[in-house]
């Protein structure tokens, strides 16, 4: 019992030396769908992605893969904001993206009234951006001529 109990690690110390011996390549799987794997509309949906899908791991892929199924069926603002959203994403560092990641699974973890209290708020800064108008702006009057301007001090004496 002993002697089997000896020969089954010696053997399994040997077979996993072997397996660590391998090349990354080999152990790893490569992550899927590579980017050639993918149809032409998800490829022109997905192209402010291009230049980073080699280094997403296989469920990001597959969460894109999804979003490029449903881009048809969507509106065309919703187009037009998915495809700004991704340049946008692109964009960000890894550290940027790490932080946005940080930020949305914090936001989640709050409750869904505070959650709302919050969306809330947000939308009427959004709308606030929006007006033409702030109260800090100056009032539009009639330009100010060289006669029409107040005479400077020195000219007063």
């Amino acid at each position: 019992m002993a002697k089997t109990a000896v020969a089954l690690i010696i053997s399994l110390c040997i077979a996993l030396s072997a397996f660590a011996a391998q090349p990354a390549s080999q152990v790893a799987k490569a992550a899927r769908p590579a980017w050639s794997e993918l149809t032409p509309a998800q490829q022109q949906v997905l192209a402010p992605l291009a230049a980073e899908w080699g280094s997403m791991d296989t469920v990001r892929r597959k969460k894109w893969v999804g979003i490029a199924n449903r881009y048809p069926k969507m509106k065309p603002a919703e187009q037009q904001l998915l495809q700004k959203r991704m340049k946008d994403w692109a964009a960000l560092t890894p550290a940027q993206r790490q932080v946005a990641r940080n930020r949305y699974q914090e936001l989640n973890k709050r409750p869904p009234a505070q959650r709302r209290s919050m969306s809330k708020q947000w939308q009427e800064y959004r709308r606030s951006l929006a007006k033409p108008e702030t109260p800090f702006d100056p009032p539009v009057g009639e330009p100010i001529t060289p006669s029409s301007a107040p005479a400077s001090p020195a000219e007063q004496q």
